[in-house]
């Protein structure tokens, strides 16, 4: 390392020419070789007591899913788990975030895998105290270990295209530092009707079911909720594993007196009617109430005096056919409540998965069952329905149960996330290049953007600057009818300012994006950079960190050829997640900005000709309305560096220089030279 650092030095101190200098380098690069450094190595630095196996490898164009999970993978088996398994079934690479934490004062990680064929895997990370999620609070130094982790978690799984599901509001803002990432969250629950939830949870939500790209709904109810605060919801409802369910097991649980078995599985919490079930106890003395679950209520307590209720207290998934099909009857006797009134109770759909008979108070999302479930409003109405149900249960009804149950599978739930997944309508971003000669950079610039950029809505405004080699028969060639590009010849070099005028008049988009031909993009640049409009109000202008460019946007990097710097920008990507520097001025390499800030500034002033300030002045009128400018740091743009002007003469570049100097000087007093961080 030190001898490449040698010759670094060498280089940049030698006295040729631009163009000589180059052409040396490309000699030196094939006869000097150093070996790169592998993501690997980044993550051993990182996290060195990290998972010590490796995921599988992506086969497919599907994204990875983060699921931020409300419930531990090995808590009562539901809705999270069941979305989780049928996502890796589909493809992709599922990594299930536990709701606990490892408790320690430095990031880390601890992984396994939860299937010997799925792509899919269990992940803790570390947090010093481990607080409940229920609260929702968290400190800045607890969300920076998180998001230390969880870079740490992306960097071993050598992830580069994401979806995150959010399944609570705590999560909010780790979900939200990720990278080239659409959050999705899903709402199961009416959260204010837990007990635990906190007021700042709640708050938390809120801002929640604002920002995301898509928030789904397990239930109408919710869904109703929901629509009032996003555009962009879907109501995809809970499911059942219809192939575990509607197999009877070998051996299934008996009563020692043989007595029919009216039944219930799940929580038994708060919103569980004791006073419903001591009741139907009452009204069946020879028939035994069942109950399985874990009691967190106290209702065992309440019911003691009931000779014929039997608790079993939670048992394993696997185990639930054992009771199912022993129970003659399924009931589910809830208090009506807020939460209870925007559940799709899981339990019923694998009731009917077995053919069972099921009674239930009267909840909305039932109704969706058709005449397959008896609903009851009043306790009388209960007794009476599972009266009816113990005498009535034929072949053709269970049929007619275990039929419809056979379609509320959770894969046909998963791909239909899919399909709202694909519609999910995201603002459109126009990306606008100046090219002026210099053909090779830009087939390089336009290659990375064709590779690295899975954004679906966007356009790509080439505008010429009249070169005089080979670029505008290129674009006209390869570009010019090609989908998603529009292609402008300019008849005269217009200058920076006004040639880049010319795209941002033609632009369409909601985001504007000033990109130099002699760059390359890397993977998720503008879904990132889309992401930190979402939640900042008063950003104007954002750019990202680069290796090269004359302020504090430029960071340390040892790649030494573009094609090798991947494994070093996904660790500069993934230290830097969510993180946004305050800056005064931002280089106009690549800056983008909001069509609501683009229109009351207006167009880079064009007295600046050539080049020089013009993004010094435009800076200064995007503040001069109040809004912030930012470099993004989990966004890196390789920058080669004035490649146009390094072929203009020193004196005519310094005489502009100057001259432009006065320009901006004359509008906005004594210029503030830029400065390294």
């Amino acid at each position: 390392m030190a001898i490449k650092k040698t010759l670094r030095m060498i280089y940049h101190a030698f006295p040729l020419p631009y163009q000589q200098k180059v052409k040396l380098r490309r000699h030196l690069t094939q006869i000097v070789t150093f070996p790169q450094r592998k993501i690997s190595e980044y993550l051993q630095k990182r996290i060195p007591q990290g998972p010590q196996f490796k995921p599988f490898k992506k086969i497919n164009s599907l994204p990875d899913v983060i699921i931020f999970s409300v419930i531990d993978w090995t808590f009562r088996t539901q809705r999270p788990q069941h979305i989780a398994k049928a996502l890796a079934e589909q493809g992709h690479r599922v990594f299930y975030i536990s709701n606990n934490f490892s408790n320690q004062s430095h990031p880390g990680l601890k992984a396994e895998p939860l299937s010997e064929h799925l792509p899919l895997y269990w992940v803790r990370l570390a947090l010093e105290g481990t607080p409940a999620i229920y609260g929702g609070e968290i400190s800045s130094q607890g969300l920076k270990q998180l998001i230390d982790g969880l870079g740490a978690c992306l960097l071993w799984a050598e992830t580069r295209q994401l979806i995150a599901i959010v399944q609570h509001p705590f999560w909010n803002e780790l979900a939200f530092a990720l990278p080239y990432c659409q959050v999705i969250y899903d709402c199961m629950d009416h959260h204010a009707g837990f007990n635990e939830t906190s007021s700042l949870a709640l708050e938390k939500e809120k801002q929640l079911l604002k920002d995301v790209h898509l928030v789904v709904t397990s239930s109408q109810g919710l869904y109703e909720e929901a629509v009032l605060s996003n555009p962009s919801v879907a109501l995809v409802r809970n499911a059942t594993d219809y192939d575990f369910f509607s197999v009877k097991p070998d051996i299934i649980y008996t009563d020692k007196k043989q007595r029919k078995i009216i039944g219930y599985y799940g929580a038994i919490a708060e919103w569980f009617d004791d006073s419903l079930v001591n009741s139907v106890a009452k009204a069946f003395p020879k028939h035994l109430i069942l109950l399985i679950g874990k009691d967190s209520a106290g209702v065992k307590q309440k019911l003691k005096h009931n000779k014929n209720i039997i608790f079993t207290s939670e048992v394993v998934y696997e185990k639930l056919p054992y009771y199912l099909y022993a129970f003659d009857v399924c009931i589910i006797p809830f208090k009506v409540t807020p939460l209870t009134l925007a559940t799709n109770p899981v339990k019923a759909y694998e009731y009917l998965s077995a053919g069972k008979p099921v009674v239930s108070v009267d909840l909305p999302e039932l109704h969706e069952f058709s005449n397959l479930i008896n609903l009851a409003n009043t306790e009388q109405e209960f007794i009476q329905q599972v009266k009816n149900s113990l005498e009535e249960n034929s072949a053709q009804q269970i049929a007619k149960r275990q039929e419809f149950a056979s379609k509320q599978t959770w894969s046909s739930r998963v791909m239909h996330l899919q399909d709202e997944l694909a519609k999910i309508k995201e603002p459109k971003i126009s990306v606008i290049i100046l090219t002026y000669n210099n053909l090779d950079l830009t087939k390089s610039c336009l290659n990375s953007i064709e590779k690295y950029t899975d954004y679906k809505n966007i356009e790509i405004i080439i505008v010429d600057n009249a070169s005089t080699d080979d670029t505008p028969d290129f674009l006209k060639s390869n570009y010019q009818f090609k989908e998603g590009y529009k292609i402008i010849l300019n008849t005269q070099n217009l200058g920076f300012s006004a040639g880049n005028n010319v795209g941002l008049k033609a632009a369409t988009g909601d985001y504007l994006v000033l990109l130099n031909n002699d760059t390359r993009v890397t993977p998720g640049w503008t879904r990132t950079m889309v992401n930190h409009f979402r939640r900042n109000a008063k950003l104007g202008l954002l750019g990202p960190v680069t290796n090269n460019i004359g302020n504090e946007a430029k960071i340390p990097t040892q790649y030494e050829n573009p094609d090798e710097m991947f494994p070093e920008v996904t660790e500069i990507v993934l230290n830097n997640m969510g993180k946004l520097l305050p800056i005064r001025t931002v280089a106009f390499f690549c800056v983008m900005m909001s069509r609501e800030v683009f229109e009351k500034v207006g167009l880079l002033d064009e007295s600046f000709g050539l080049g020089f300030f013009e993004d010094d002045d435009y800076c200064r009128r995007v503040q001069q309305l109040g809004y912030e400018i930012f470099c993004a740091e989990d966004v890196f743009i390789h920058h080669h560096l004035s490649a146009s002007f390094n072929k203009v003469k020193n004196k005519v570049r310094q005489k502009l220089f100057e001259d432009n100097k006065k320009i901006y000087e004359s509008k906005w007093g004594a210029w503030q030279s830029h400065e390294y961080r």
